[in-house]
């Protein structure tokens, strides 16, 4: 008896991690979950310009970027209607990587469990995947030419310029001041804002420095939950910031010794792509108990794979601040 009762749940566990027998709408399901709880992690996508996945199977995919015409500053002649002005369209290619990870689920583990294990494991890998794509935008958003040091700050608070990462130390932390400069280069440049306002994205060890500073204003203060960016945390001047563990620190022989650097990105609109998460992006896998090379049907698995581009596409449009923290002794790398 007791033979039969594991033999039926035995089918019943295989049935749960089926791909091939599973529904279109389960399937569908499972896919949208993967992405909905991908989404959050997305921090540095948020202020993208979005670009579909090429469906032809190709491995690169062209971002563009349309350059301002001039100032039409010539009367106009009654009756004569001036020459038209082409749009200059410049295309930037960017090579196309897929990533993706999966975790197994066993027979017994199928059995004994409470929870839907399929369920579980796609709200872990989800988590995955969205910090895997999180950070190759980030660090591709890193890679900027425009930069900002934080300056050395002395005790009479008179300030010296920083012109490398290896030359910040401890006092180069961030203060309001970094952040006007960011916003007048940002402006000087016809960059537009994001909504209201210029974007930071910041790290919160970063950002423990700036929120003491009586220029920094709380985001309960000024937006209501149905404005607010995921991750926003305040506001200084026209700019908003939105704070995450993931924003770009760098340990290594480029920094200073023994201190770690924090990048905090200042964007405009605009100014990079990446690729969405729909339409190929992101992919829900489930392989079926007896999948493979199992005899036994003792392994099933749910897994994600993805494929992933992102590009700077208006250098002018961001601005990169580095700085030191209270906490670059101790922190490490990302």
């Amino acid at each position: 008896m007791s033979m039969n009762k594991n033999f039926n749940i035995q089918l019943f566990a295989e049935n749960l991690n089926t791909t091939a027998t599973m529904s279109k709408e389960m399937k569908t399901f499972y896919e949208k979950r993967l992405i909905d709880q991908a989404e959050p992690r997305l921090v540095h996508d948020q202020f993208a310009d979005y670009y579909p996945v090429p469906q032809n199977g190709g491995k690169t995919i062209e971002f563009r970027k349309y350059d301002s015409l001039p100032k039409a500053s010539t009367p106009l002649t009654e009756g004569v209607t001036p020459n038209g002005q082409a749009l200059n369209v410049t295309t930037i290619t960017s090579d196309l990587h897929q990533y993706g990870g999966w975790t197994p689920l066993t027979d017994v583990l199928q059995m004994t469990a409470i929870d839907n294990n399929v369920v579980q494991a796609t709200r872990v890998l989800a988590s995955q995947a969205g910090r895997t794509m999180d950070s190759i935008t980030r660090d591709v958003l890193a890679g900027g030419t425009n930069v900002i040091y934080a300056p050395k700050l002395a005790a009479d608070g008179t300030e010296t310029a920083v012109a490398s990462r290896k030359a910040l130390d401890k006092t180069c932390t961030l203060t309001p001041k970094l952040f006007f400069q960011a916003a007048a280069q940002l402006g000087a440049m016809n960059a537009d804002p994001i909504g209201d306002s210029y974007i930071a994205i910041i790290h919160p060890y970063a950002a423990y420095d700036l929120k003491t500073s009586k220029e920094f204003i709380e985001v309960h203060k000024y937006a209501d939950p149905d404005t607010m960016f995921r991750g926003e945390i305040g506001k200084l001047g026209n700019i908003r910031f939105i704070e995450t563990s993931e924003a770009k620190i760098w340990k290594d022989s480029t920094c200073p010794d023994g201190l770690a650097v924090f990048g905090t990105l200042v964007l405009g609109a605009h100014a990079y792509g990446v690729t969405e998460l729909e339409g190929g992006g992101l992919e829900h896998i489930v392989k079926q108990l007896g999948y493979g090379d199992d005899p036994l049907n003792q392994r099933a698995s749910v897994g994600w794979k993805g494929m992933r581009a992102a590009e700077r596409l208006v250098e002018q449009y961001m601005v990169r601040i580095e700085s030191a923290s209270s906490y670059s002794a101790t922190a490490a790398a990302n």
